[in-house]
């Protein structure tokens, strides 16, 4: 009967170290045993002293916590930011140039949770982000050349001074899109949603606005050298000091009503076909 009770007490220490918490209350317990027993002629012989010294030893002990602890918790928590930043930039170097719709979905995710870093310049070469949601997303600096964003929202987002050569925004909605100074020269914007967009200072040789909604977008000192504009609707658009826009390419506009325009194009547009500028 003893030997059964011994087997079971043996069995639940046996277990011990599968419980953490009962575990390190245990080791502390041993532990101050045998710190307050080694301790006790000192609390009978020297009390004040003593105490004295523990509360030293207790200031220490808070000057550790908060340097050494904090800096250990600040260089872990940077670490770990480095990681994840790590592992969302090689998933989208994984998911390039495949053409899916979890591709599209899981690459879209990990460009927004980047911009939660504040990281803004990336690598979206070849990138496949076909009906995805990027509205108010931030790509200053970005390399998008020949990416897939057709049918998308970009509504509100940031891509100034992007590369976006070969880029294919059809059907896409890029209303208020700030395209500052980008590098677009041959993308594809037809049928997409422009309104109120700054394209101020862009590079746009031979882009493809076709059936696109310009209204109010800004345009000024941009380069539309060969772009097409067949059927564009560019009402109140600002196309001042635009560099190689031609009258032809106006012309087949769908309306340029309201719109800003240098003085020679205007009196062209006026004797070719007025009722595209005139209300």
């Amino acid at each position: 009967m003893r030997l059964d009770r011994w087997k079971i007490v043996l069995e639940r220490i046996k277990t011990i170290p599968e419980h953490p918490v009962l575990t390190s209350c245990l080791v502390l317990l041993a532990l101050a045993m045998i710190v307050f027993g080694l301790s006790y002629s000192y609390y009978v012989e020297d009390y004040y002293n003593f105490v004295g010294q523990v509360l030293a030893e207790a200031h220490g002990m808070l000057f550790d916590i908060a340097v050494i602890g904090i800096l250990i918790y600040w260089l872990n928590e940077n670490g770990q930011k480095r990681m994840r930043i790590r592992t969302y930039l090689d998933e989208i170097e994984d998911f390039r140039l495949w053409e899916s719709e979890e591709a599209a979905f899981r690459t879209a995710g990990n460009i927004k949770r980047l911009n939660r870093y504040r990281k803004y310049k990336l690598d979206l070469v070849n990138c496949y982000l076909t009906r995805t949601n990027l509205s108010n997303v931030i790509l200053k600096g970005s390399n998008l050349n020949t990416a897939n964003i057709t049918h998308s929202n970009l509504i509100q987002g940031n891509l100034e001074n992007a590369r976006m050569n070969q880029t294919d925004f059809e059907g896409s909605n890029l209303n208020q899109v700030n395209l500052c100074r980008s590098y677009a020269s041959g993308a594809n914007f037809s049928n997409t949603f422009l309104i109120k967009s700054n394209l101020e200072g862009s590079f746009l040789i031979k882009a493809n606005f076709e059936n696109a909604l310009l209204t109010e977008a800004n345009l000024q000192g941009s380069v539309l050298m060969g772009a097409n504009l067949k059927n564009a609707n560019l009402l109140k658009a600002d196309l001042r000091g635009v560099e190689g826009l031609t009258v032809e390419q106006l012309l087949e506009a769908k309306t340029l009503q309201n719109a800003l325009l240098d003085d020679s194009l205007r009196e062209q547009l006026m004797a070719q076909a007025p009722e595209l500028i005139e209300p």
